[in-house]
């Protein structure tokens, strides 16, 4: 399954420090109908994301029933990537 998204990137302190971008509820339901067939236990879906020029692997998983795309620090580094800044990211879900 393929998707592209557009979301802001927000900040989350908890444990372990990370940034994300938020699936809107259409492309979350799509994703809630397919996903047992994808996810890898916890219901963790793995992804290759591709933003801007840098292409990477991570896992999105739900969080308050919409999917969250984890935004690693050498990709937002590497592409300029702020807290509030918009992004295009393109999904590859890519079940194991």
């Amino acid at each position: 399954m393929q998707l592209q998204v557009t979301g802001e990137v927000w900040y989350w302190r908890g444990p372990a420090p990370f940034h994300f971008v938020t699936l809107p509820e259409p492309l979350s339901a799509q994703i809630r109908a397919v996903a047992s067939a994808l996810t890898y236990g916890w219901g963790m879906i793995p992804v290759v994301a591709t933003i801007g020029d840098v292409t990477f692997e991570t896992s999105m998983f739900r969080k308050n029933e919409l999917y969250v795309v984890p935004i690693k620090n050498v990709v937002r580094h590497g592409e300029g990537i702020e807290v509030g800044d918009t992004v295009t990211i393109d999904l590859v879900m890519t079940p194991r």
